[in-house]
């Protein structure tokens, strides 16, 4: 179909709209009420604005008033102050929560959100979000869900827009948190309205004001287009596309994205604003008149710039004189600047020296000194009110000292730092509603392209641990039948060794299995983290979600600081490592010096949680043995066993040794104890003998006696008969 055949198309209703027919007054009254409550007004003040701010048609102008364009330099000086360069999210888990699954989910949902922002072109809406708070105190961003259906499964995006101030409305109030409702505006052709709305409403659509939409420079892309609003109400539950011309709703229906905050955009980024109220306040408009004064200057200046010419006269018809005057002045320049004068006596006597008189200069001179003077001044007077100071254009005073000048870099800094805040948070903002859609909505297929993290299913789990359970079963079934085999229990019976190390061997089988069964079960799956996603009462408490800086930071500053937080590191490492090594039990204790030390310098949250990640280990750490240790641990363990293996050995051959002299001094013994009995069986024998042979020898000598008596009496008797017979 061409743009023509779209632009008048009729092609009949496909089938019976699925909604009836409601009312879009009250909701286009919303619009209206939004314009009127002080919007309108800064809308046609926003036009002006960016008028004054870029038009090439203005500026291009040959007849157009000379003007000092003071708010564009402003404009150019603070754009790369607030925004530099797109922001990073970053989600970690609160509190250092350690669990795996939310770590594992909050990894995901950091690289998936990072590859939406570079996909949605961040930093260019971030681009024109900073922009239109600069130029106009506000800027809008919307996020929408969009999945389509494709031959190789669902495609999903989490799409970014910037909004333009004329496409965004809300309901008035004092703060942001009074806000009931807001609208976006999208400008859609018959096709797009047709295939968005036919089934809902039918032909309703026709009925919409198409045009060919022109911006504020008067230019169009060349199409019919009619503006729907999406209006999102938080009060009335629900979300409704209205379009002016067309009198009943093109679509309602419950909100299909949710949301902590319950709107697809966040807070816009606010200047200034009127106060008890959301109507922004553009900063051009606190210097207006001194920015017209100045250009009223500048035209003044430039008019007496023209009139500040070297004007002289002579007379006309001198002869030679005049003649020779006026050709050596030729000679010099081409422009006309001696005027010839016919009545000579109006000026003097016709004298020398009266042949030439010059225009006074002095009064014009003196003028435009003093309107440079007091435009410079109003220029000051600009600066001072927008911020834009000498120190924020870097133009100090280079004789004063080091810490003066740092001063004023950082008072510089202050004056937009609200304005950095506010785009810092609506970046922060942007990411937790893209990583919302994403957790809510997007499949774990898509999170996992995205991310291009490989995690296992539930599925794959449960077959491997149904495969593993049915080894286990085996074995269990073959240690049964094997107590129930009388044959195999009479072998176990004549081999009671062999039999007890096979049931050892299966029993250590079945519990190797039920470790991996075990480990299987607390793998992190990608079933797991995303139950875990979508779990809207963990979520919330569980992840935090922001962006670094979007601000360029100070090259030598931040090359100071970083050298100042490497000192600092250093020096905490380097006092505190050989205490936790000395005595492990004081980790804790160091862990948190070194977070006290390293907090004043903010070195970013990856850096943050780098460091808390190191304290954690190394206060987990410290109820194990460091390697160091846990080496020579081990090598006094080996040692000790070794030593005590020795000393079993030792013990064992003395025991030994012991029980062999014990034997031997046994055996030397009974054989003591025979000869003893031997000697002592000798001993009696001999003594009996020599008894019998003492008793024998006394017998014998008694006998000796006996004969010797008998012999003496013998000898005796003759001898006393001689002697009587003497």
């Amino acid at each position: 179909m061409t743009d023509i055949d779209d632009e008048l198309d009729t092609a009949p209703v496909d089938g019976e709209p699925t909604r009836k027919p409601k009312s879009a007054k009250p909701w286009l009254g919303l619009i209206t009420s939004y314009e009127k409550a002080g919007f309108e007004d800064y809308q046609t003040r926003c036009t002006n604005i960016e008028k004054q701010y870029a038009n090439l048609a203005r500026l291009a102008s040959i007849s157009r008033s000379r003007e000092f364009q003071i708010f564009w330099a402003n404009i150019e000086v603070l754009r790369p102050s607030m925004y530099a360069r797109p922001p990073i999210p970053v989600i970690a888990t609160r509190f250092n929560n350690t669990k795996p699954i939310p770590r594992a989910a909050s990894e995901l949902l950091e690289r998936s959100t990072a590859v939406s922002f570079d996909r949605e072109d961040m930093d260019s809406v971030m681009r024109r979000v900073r922009d239109d708070l600069s130029i106009n105190a506000r800027g809008c961003i919307w996020v929408r869900y969009e999945a389509k259906s494709k031959d190789n499964g669902l495609s999903e995006r989490a799409c970014i827009e910037h909004k333009n101030r004329r496409d965004f409305a809300h309901e008035p109030g004092r703060e942001w948190k009074e806000v009931g409702w807001v609208a976006g505006r999208a400008w859609m052709t018959r096709k797009e309205m047709r295939q968005r709305f036919q089934k809902t409403s039918g032909n309703a659509y026709a009925g919409a004001i198409f045009a060919k939409q022109k911006d504020d420079k008067n230019k169009s892309d060349g199409k019919l287009k009619a503006g729907v609003w999406e209006i999102w109400s938080k009060t009335e539950n629900k979300v409704v596309w209205v379009t002016p011309g067309v009198d009943v709703v093109l679509d309602e229906d419950k909100p299909h994205l949710s949301l902590e905050g319950f709107f697809p955009c966040p807070q816009p980024a606010y200047g200034t604003v009127e106060p008890n109220s959301l109507i922004p306040v553009p900063d051009f408009l606190f210097y207006k008149d001194q920015a017209e004064e100045v250009n009223e200057l500048t035209n003044r200046i430039s008019a007496l710039t023209q009139a500040l010419k070297v004007r002289g006269f002579y007379p006309s018809g001198a002869g030679e004189l005049s003649d020779a005057i006026e050709a050596a002045v030729k000679s010099v320049d081409d422009r006309k600047v001696l005027v010839p004068i016919a009545n000579w006596a109006v000026t003097g006597n016709g004298s020398a020296k009266d042949t030439i008189v010059w225009l006074p200069l002095d009064m014009v001179a003196s003028t435009l000194t003093q309107l440079i003077a007091l435009r410079k001044q109003l220029i000051e007077d600009i600066y001072q009110i927008s911020g834009l100071s000498d120190v924020m254009r870097g133009a100090t005073n280079p004789n004063e000292t080091l810490g003066a000048q740092t001063l004023k870099s950082q008072y510089g800094s202050v004056r937009i730092r609200e304005r950095q805040n506010e785009l810092v948070r609506i970046a922060r903002d942007t990411a937790r509603i893209v990583a919302e859609i994403q957790a809510e909505n997007f499949q774990g297929k898509t999170l996992l392209n995205m991310s291009q993290m490989e995690f296992e299913t539930d599925e794959n789990i449960a077959k491997s641990v149904k495969a593993l359970e049915g080894q286990a079963k085996q074995i269990v079934d073959s240690i049964k039948a094997a107590q129930s085999d009388p044959r195999i229990q009479a072998m176990a019976a004549e081999k009671p060794e062999e039999a007890q190390a096979a049931f050892e061997q299966a029993q250590q089988q079945v519990e190797q299995i039920a470790q991996q069964v075990q480990e299987l079960e607390d793998t992190i799956t990608i079933d797991k983290v995303m139950k875990f996603l979508r779990d809207e009462r963990i979520r919330p408490f569980t992840l935090d979600i922001e962006t670094d800086s979007t601000i360029q930071p100070d090259e030598d500053a931040a090359k100071q600081r970083t050298a100042e937080f490497l000192t600092a590191l250093g020096g905490a490492l380097a006092q505190l490592s050989p205490m936790v090594s000395q005595r492990p039990e004081t980790a804790p204790f160091a862990g948190e010096i070194l977070k006290f030390a390293i907090a004043p310098f903010r070195p970013g949250r990856q850096m943050q949680a780098a460091i808390d990640e190191f304290v954690e280990k190394m206060k987990a750490s410290a109820a194990q043995p460091q390697p160091g240790a846990a080496q020579a641990e081990a090598a006094a363990q080996a040692a000790a066993a070794k030593a005590q293996s020795d000393s079993r050995q030792i013990e064992l051959k003395a025991q030994a040794d012991i029980a062999r002299i014990n034997a031997d001094a046994e055996a030397k013994q009974r054989e003591a104890d025979i000869r003893i009995r031997e000697i002592e069986a000798r001993a009696v024998a001999d003594a009996q003998k020599h008894a019998q042979e003492m008793q024998k020898g006394a017998l014998e000598i008694e006998r000796l006696r006996l004969q010797v008596a008998q012999q003496a009496q013998k000898v005796a008797a003759p001898l006393a008969v001689e002697g009587l017979s003497a």
